[in-house]
């Protein structure tokens, strides 16, 4: 039942996260991410999930541009920052890092993938405060 409350609440991290299984299940751990960034897209094709790949998102500081951009590896469906790692586990490190292009872009729902464990490992977050100030 948890999972039918969770695909009607958010369906498009729903569907980011069947395509992400279906990844890990055909490749399993072990790739670089750039293998599991390419067969995601293909993957999030198949199913007709819109997305942009190694999204360049700009930092300001009071007021000003910096030269230094952060990449985002996908943003998906217009509104959800996926960030890819192919690594043991997912630390808090990477969570702060997911936060930080949340912030950037305003976009409040992010999701961490990784591959690199022996089964998907995945987070969700939404982060409110960016509607704020």
């Amino acid at each position: 039942m948890q999972h039918s409350e969770e695909r009607q609440r958010d369906p498009q991290t729903y569907a980011i996260i069947g395509a992400a299984m279906d990844v890990h299940s055909e490749l399993g751990p072990g790739f670089l991410e750039s293998v599991y960034q390419e067969a995601l897209e293909h993957e999030l094709v198949l199913r007709r999930i819109p997305f942009q790949r190694e999204v360049a998102i700009p930092i300001h500081y009071k007021g000003k541009l910096l030269t230094t951009r952060f990449r985002a590896d996908l943003i998906c469906s217009g509104d959800v920052v996926v960030e890819l790692k192919a690594i043991k586990m997912l630390t808090n490190a990477d969570e702060a890092q997911l936060l930080n292009y949340q912030k950037a872009t305003r976009i409040r729902r992010g999701m961490l993938l990784n591959f690199g464990a022996p089964r998907l490992e995945y987070r969700r977050r939404v982060y409110s405060s960016v509607m704020e100030g």
